[in-house]
């Protein structure tokens, strides 16, 4: 197994297990750009979020360890 294929496994499983802290981990990420972008970006920010949150979620082949949007 390569270094990439590793750290991928690792990934999914700390999503497995705590996909809740995750998600609100990248949420605080994007408000944090929001707020230092003067909220000039907000969407693509949101977008960006929102994206990182699907393909982690999706690294087990499967969509169902974070959870939807809370906001």
């Amino acid at each position: 197994m390569g270094m990439f294929d590793s750290m991928k496994d690792k990934a999914g499983d700390l999503v497995d297990e705590h996909g809740d802290k995750v998600s609100e981990g990248l949420d605080k990420a994007g408000e944090f750009a929001d707020e230092k972008t003067g909220g000039k970006f907000g969407d693509q920010i949101g977008q960006g979020t929102d994206m990182a949150k699907d393909q982690l979620d999706n690294l087990d082949g499967q969509n169902d360890d974070i959870p939807d949007d809370q906001s």
